[in-house]
């Protein structure tokens, strides 16, 4: 499998500009904040979504200002939800690090976000990238609406494959979207080109988080964070969807009450997974992720070869290979 490094050759330099940009625009006068601030940038991740913004814009033309701040406006919103799920979920821990509440507490941890949010507008703003901010805007909006109807869904512990695609594409996939349109749009005006490459990051994103669900039903995953938490959480994942339409009624029921009563005990997580397994729930998972890589693959061979689209390319094969 290829290294995330070798995908990001192309766009290297790119990567360390923005860098510099995106440290930048952490900074806070508030000595508080600040620190708050070069925390997070000490223990920020892979930053998936500014590699997607840059190579999207390297396609369709050359990168340029508009591409750095179409990445800083989407990592600070990224960056900023991140910190909220965290109080919102109650979770003490992000990347093998504490969390921004465990360390200063919700309300230290909320206004750093609301910080993070403002940042991101006043970035687009600034540059006057009115179009990118739309964009990233109607992304923001979709997925508090895609957490909503999660949580919704959640409680009823009554969500279908359909319903579970609808909270996934808003919730993740958007964001993803959002990068690749923003991405083109930097550095072209082409419409039906922008929404082409919206639609292929909506894909990956999908894909995304098919991977992300099979990863935590993996205890020797790489994630940095516990396996296994959808269950504690009573998070309805496509491997227990097709499991829940596979298994006769009584036996759906009696699974459902032990997720929702007894979901954090050892011994219902080993049942639950092992009764995945047995109907080739996991198997399922992987199949319907490789159909919608599949896509995303098809949508990128309409475009030029390039060493942009290489690496795209090789970004959507790594996340359905990833082991993070």
């Amino acid at each position: 499998m290829l290294s995330l490094n070798e995908i990001k050759k192309p766009i290297e330099q790119n990567l360390k500009e923005f860098e510099i940009l995106f440290k930048k625009a952490m900074h806070s006068d508030s000595q508080l904040l600040d620190k708050v601030m070069r925390y997070i940038l000490k223990t920020k991740g892979k930053q998936i979504r500014p590699i997607f913004v840059m190579l999207s814009a390297g396609m369709f033309g050359t990168i340029n200002k508009s591409a750095y701040t179409a990445a800083t406006l989407i990592e600070l919103l990224h960056t900023a939800t991140l910190v909220h799920d965290d109080v919102v979920d109650e979770s003490n821990m992000r990347r093998g690090f504490f969390s921004i509440n465990a360390l200063w507490k919700n309300k230290v941890a909320v206004l750093a976000g609301d910080y993070l949010l403002s940042k991101g507008l006043s970035v687009a703003i600034e540059n006057q990238e009115f179009y990118i901010l739309q964009i990233v805007s109607e992304a923001v909006k979709q997925m508090s609406e895609g957490e909503l109807l999660q949580i919704k869904k959640a409680r009823l512990m009554n969500i279908t494959e359909d319903v579970y695609y609808e909270i996934i594409r808003k919730k993740t996939a958007s964001l993803i979207a959002a990068c690749c349109a923003s991405g083109v749009a930097a550095v072209s005006d082409n419409k039906e080109t922008i929404s082409k490459m919206k639609k292929f990051g909506e894909l990956t994103g999908i894909v995304f988080q098919i991977k992300d669900d099979l990863l935590d039903f993996d205890q020797s995953n790489e994630t940095g964070k516990p396996s296994q938490n959808d269950l504690k959480d009573q998070k309805i994942s496509l491997p227990l969807i097709y499991t829940l339409q596979q298994v006769g009624l009584f036996e759906k029921r009696k699974m459902l009450y032990a997720i929702k009563n007894h979901g954090a005990e050892k011994e219902t997580i080993n049942k639950i997974t092992d009764r995945i397994r047995s109907v080739d729930g996991f198997v399922f998972a992987e199949a319907r992720m490789n159909d919608f890589k599949n896509e995303a693959l098809q949508i990128l061979s309409e475009f030029p070869d390039s060493e942009y689209k290489k690496s795209l390319e090789q970004l959507v094969i790594f996340t359905t290979e990833r082991k993070y």
